[in-house]
Parts: structure tokens; C-alpha cells; sequence
């Protein structure tokens, strides 16, 4: 990365990879940590830079990695508005605005210990968005509301 001016940050093309951006304000780091990335990967990680849209964003440029659907539908869950672009010889070929899906199966783990889901193996964990702002999403076995915090916290495997 260079400077040109006091307002301007050049972030160089990659030739092959994915570019996400849009991610809200201090979620590349969390959008790094679904994604697991290991050495050796080249990453441009911009957070906090200005946006007409959304005020303040964040982006995240890896070279040599085409995110897959499922770490899409992972990047959904706690950065809505991302965009994912896969580059190939420094163009986009494809462009994915991401949508949190209206029902997610096997992604997430119920918080209800009763729940069928945490007691019969074959019984896949499936939720139903009730809600984006906030993000709220609901058991489709026993009914129980998990909130965007404790989607957080169970993609990221964070204890707090």
C-alpha cells in the first residue's frame, strides 16, 4: 500500500482472488477469522475507510482464495451488506451481494440445552430470520430467538 495524497490510499490489484468489501466498520477481522486464513496468503485489509453508502467500511482483498458458498453464507451472518467479488487475471468475473438467507440450516447451534438439536445427532440445526436490524433468527424446532451477538460469538468461537 502507498499514499498518493493526504486523502487518497492506493491498495494494489490482486491478479487472482476475492475482494470483499462493504463489510461494516470493524468486521474485516472477524470476516478474516471465518474465512481461516494460513500463511502464505497475501492480504490487503482496509478498515474504517469512508463510504458514501454506509459512513465508515471495511474491505478485505485476498490473493489466491475464491471464498466458497458456505464461508459465504458465514460472511452473511455478520456483514450483511458485503459484496464479494472473485477476481481472475485482475478482473472481476463474478460479483455476489450477499443477502442474509431467509432460513440456515447447520451453521448455527441452538442455545435451548433441551432442544432436539443438541440431543439426536441426525437432527440439523436450522434457523428462520425473524429479523435483520437486528438480527435475530429463530429455532425451527423449539422456537428459540438467538440474537446477532450470539451469532457472533458462535462463528467466531469466542467464549465471552
Amino acid at each position: 500500500m502507498e499514499t498518493v495524497n493526504k486523502k487518497e490510499l492506493i491498495v494494489s490489484k490482486i491478479k487472482n482472488g476475492t475482494v470483499i468489501d462493504h463489510i461494516p466498520a470493524g468486521r474485516a477481522l472477524a470476516v478474516l477469522r471465518i474465512l481461516k486464513i494460513a500463511e502464505g496468503y497475501r492480504i490487503a485489509l482496509v478498515m474504517n475507510v469512508e463510504s458514501k453508502k454506509m459512513g465508515k467500511k471495511d474491505i478485505v482483498k485476498i490473493e489466491n482464495k475464491e471464498v466458497d458458498e458456505k464461508e459465504a453464507n458465514l460472511i452473511t451472518l455478520i456483514a450483511p451488506t458485503a459484496t464479494i467479488n472473485i477476481i481472475r487475471d485482475y478482473e472481476v468475473v463474478e460479483k455476489k451481494k450477499l443477502k442474509i438467507p431467509d432460513i440456515v440450516k447447520g451453521l448455527l447451534k441452538c442455545t435451548n440445552l433441551m432442544c432436539i438439536t443438541n440431543n439426536d445427532v441426525e437432527a440439523i440445526p436450522g434457523f428462520k430470520k425473524i429479523s435483520e436490524k437486528p438480527l435475530k433468527m429463530k429455532c425451527v424446532y423449539c422456537d428459540t430467538v438467538i440474537d446477532e451477538n450470539e451469532i457472533l460469538k458462535q462463528i467466531l468461537g469466542s467464549k465471552s
